[in-house]
């Protein structure tokens, strides 16, 4: 009869001990949601948005004697709030973006350029991505360039 009483507590114990626990999960659920919403809403009144003329870049047919060849990517600041560019990488080493440093106002224009250096690389057809972050709503933007040295 002991045991009986001490298994039915146990039990009784543990299912109140996962009932309050899923209780604790589900108020911090509730707070949670509330605070994506804030954010969403804050999003959606004030962003910055990048749009580029164009994403891909194509040198065509260029010389293994002058291996250096460079291009631009111009965007604008679709947006309503200043747009920050934090990074901007390339897939190798042999392709060097630089960028606009200074937040872009919405409305006005920024530049991405881009240098591509073939020195002591093998001739051919070559693809490139340029990767963009930025506090943007569409916070990452992949430029490709290509080209073949001959």
């Amino acid at each position: 009869m002991k045991k009986i009483l001490v298994l039915a507590l146990t039990a009784f114990s543990m299912a109140g001990g996962q009932w309050s626990t899923a209780s604790a999960q589900t108020q911090k659920q509730k707070v949670n949601v509330s605070e994506v919403q804030a954010v969403a809403k804050t999003k959606a009144e004030n962003y910055a948005e990048i749009t580029f003329d164009t994403l891909r870049h194509d040198f065509g047919k260029f010389s293994k004697s002058e291996p250096l060849v460079h291009c631009s990517f111009p965007f604008t600041n679709t947006g309503t709030a200043p747009l920050i560019i934090h990074q901007a990488f390339a897939s190798c080493g042999c392709t060097i973006p630089t960028y606009t440093k200074e937040p872009v106002k919405p409305g006005e224009k920024g530049i991405i350029d881009v240098t591509y250096d073939g020195t002591d690389k093998f001739p051919g057809h070559f693809q490139k991505t340029i990767t963009i972050r930025s506090n943007a709503i569409n916070e990452v933007v992949r430029l490709t360039i290509e080209g073949t040295m001959e």
